[in-house]
């Protein structure tokens, strides 16, 4: 029953912020759940953020659809990295969008990659998210790109609302764990328990062992984690919308993730040394 109700919930659209839906896909049994979102205007001009893997395209696009938005609305499909479960259905999107009227939205060193799932004949469609200072515009909606270099790649980069304070974070603040929700539920005592593999409060998992576990495994060092935490910590942000593992939505427990993050230890090639 819990699993029929949580596939219903999951099955359409979910309106996370003003004009923002998720529009993911989450397969029951997988420790690894993937957030495309979409990004609205009042005029129908939309972004597409981390569109997802190339199976997951016709379960994305149907949400896109049911949102109400015009594919041919689409200007900017932005790929903060360049992973095949995010990137793969780039060239669905450049086929089932107006050609004349989107953007591939990267950083130079994610373009090099990037390429090669669209074919060359869309190269000339790429920009990069240094253009306009950091900047992006879709009609009166201003995004703003602050890079994270090595988290985990040289040209990752977050993504961040003005108007709802949104920060896209990709593949930070992502998790592994097979109980998702599309919201992250942890309380002020998670940040003070040392024990994450069996939950003092009686919970089944630990919310933030997919999380440090996550880290640990796909970010390369604990330095570059750190630099992209202290960026992070000064943004004004309301929402965390991570491209794995779940929404984060109080102010207290987004800064206390960041502080989680920037402390932590073994990560990447540094629990080799």
């Amino acid at each position: 029953m819990v699993q029929l109700k949580q596939e219903k919930q999951y099955n359409r659209p979910i309106q996370i912020a003003e004009g923002i839906f998720w529009v993911g896909f989450h397969e029951l049994g997988y420790d690894l759940n993937c957030n495309p979102y979409l990004i609205t205007t009042p005029g129908g001009e939309a972004a597409v953020i981390d569109g997802g893997s190339r199976p997951d395209f016709a379960v994305v696009m149907t949400k896109i659809l049911q949102t109400g938005q015009d594919p041919d609305l689409i200007n900017f499909l932005i790929y903060q990295h360049y992973d095949p479960d995010l990137c793969g259905s780039l060239p669905h999107f450049v086929d089932m969008c107006d050609a004349d009227n989107l953007s591939v939205v990267s950083h130079p060193a994610n373009n090099i990659f990037l390429r090669y799932y669209s074919g060359p004949q869309h190269f000339r469609r790429f920009i990069s998210t240094h253009r306009d200072g950091g900047t992006l515009s879709i009609s009166d909606r201003r995004l703003r790109f602050i890079e994270t270099p090595y988290c985990h790649t040289a040209g990752s980069f977050v993504t961040y609302d003005e108007q709802t304070k949104t920060l896209f974070t990709s593949d930070l603040f992502g998790s592994f764990t097979k109980e998702w929700d599309l919201y992250l539920d942890l309380g002020d005592d998670c940040f003070t328990c040392s024990n994450h593999q069996h939950c003092p409060k009686g919970r089944t998992f630990c919310p933030l062992s997919g999380i440090i576990s996550f880290h640990r495994t796909i970010m390369p060092g604990g330095k570059a984690l750190a630099h992209a935490m202290g960026i992070i910590k000064k943004l004004d942000i309301e929402l965390l919308a991570p491209q794995h593992g779940s929404i984060v939505r109080e102010r207290s427990r987004i800064y206390a993730l960041v502080e989680l993050l920037e402390k932590l230890d073994r990560v990447g090639i540094d629990n080799l040394c």
